[in-house]
């Protein structure tokens, strides 16, 4: 496996003071967001020279490198890197996944269009059901525009289809004035004939540091987490553990070893939409909440990344606009 960028650097330079400055493929559309503090590397959505091009994530907000007291979150976790991969991408990126996959998917027939929010129109290719790792074909981006300052980003895409979906879809990205957080601002208007309902995540793709997945790291919830069984479940109790609200992870996550599954245990408040992320070793995290409670959970690591995947529910009538927010707050002990 070859190792990415980041954990060559905290390889090479102990994980002490981890920067931005040398962001691997750095080429493409990108916007820097400093507020003196917290150094952030954000691409921009492009459908010609975007970072990001394939069709599962949001194509706005991809955080390729933040930093904060010389440790860095975020980076790339994959050992190969490719625009048009379903998964090349990094930050705290966010898919919008209906229950049939995608708005209009289980409608359309192969040769069709279907919706995906913060991506546009795709083309259906046959008659198996939605697979969020296939790139389907790109009918229609919509509008992109960008506004950037110095500790803000504003993405917004307008996005018209044949198939009665419609919408505005707006997303900021606003350091704190002083500190060490980030703000995730959504705003999506219906402005189609039909209803947008849908549920939305964050992948997170944590990197604290780039350290491999392992002794000394947990994931802390605000709740008591309960593992539940499924043919996604995958939690070996000699490779992690839960110890009241928290999952510690006993032994260096090796490649294609895979600790995730479904989590319960939350209530239906805002309140338990309460993340942390730690390397108890170094004393480096971030504590991941936000203003909407939790619709469903599932938990993804590997041996280069965390991800905790909370789900927020969203039903918006023609129309209609629902608002989010969601806070990162990094931390060193």
């Amino acid at each position: 496996m070859l190792l990415p960028f980041a954990l060559l650097l905290a390889q090479a330079a102990g994980a002490s003071t981890l920067t931005c400055a040398d962001l691997p493929h750095a080429d493409h559309p990108k916007a820097q967001l400093s507020n003196g503090e917290v150094d952030a590397v954000v691409f921009l959505p492009d459908p010609t020279q975007g970072y990001y091009r394939s069709t599962r994530f949001d194509w706005a907000g991809v955080i390729g490198c933040l930093s904060y007291k010389g440790h860095t979150f975020w980076g790339e976790w994959f050992p190969k890197y490719d625009p048009l991969l379903n998964d090349s991408i990094t930050g705290p990126v966010e898919e919008f996944r209906s229950q049939d996959g995608a708005l209009g998917y289980a409608d359309a027939k192969p040769g069709e269009p279907f919706v995906k929010v913060g991506v546009g129109v795709l083309r259906k290719i046959d008659d198996s059901p939605y697979k969020f790792f296939t790139a389907y074909p790109l009918v229609d981006t919509g509008k992109w525009t960008v506004h950037t300052s110095k500790r803000a980003i504003r993405f917004q895409q307008h996005l018209q289809s044949p198939i009665g979906y419609a919408y505005i879809y707006t997303k900021t990205m606003e350091l704190d004035e002083h500190g060490g957080a980030i703000a995730l601002k959504h705003e999506l208007k219906n402005t189609g004939a039909k209803t947008i309902q849908t549920d939305v995540y964050d992948h997170d793709f944590f990197m604290l540091d780039g350290r491999p997945t392992g002794p000394g790291m947990t994931v802390r919830f605000a709740f008591t987490p309960k593992i539940e069984p499924s043919p996604d479940t995958s939690f070996d109790p000699s490779l992690a553990t839960v110890e009241g609200n928290t999952i510690r992870y006993l032994k260096e996550l090796q490649p294609h070893q895979t600790v995730a599954g479904y989590i319960s245990g939350y209530s239906d408040k805002a309140a338990d939409y309460d993340i942390t992320v730690e390397n108890q070793t170094t004393g480096v995290g971030v504590q991941q909440t936000s203003d909407s409670p939790i619709a469903k959970f599932y938990l993804w690591s590997i041996q280069t990344t965390i991800s905790p995947e909370a789900y927020i529910h969203l039903n918006v009538e023609p129309g209609k606009t629902q608002s989010w927010t969601i806070r990162y707050r990094f931390f060193t002990r």
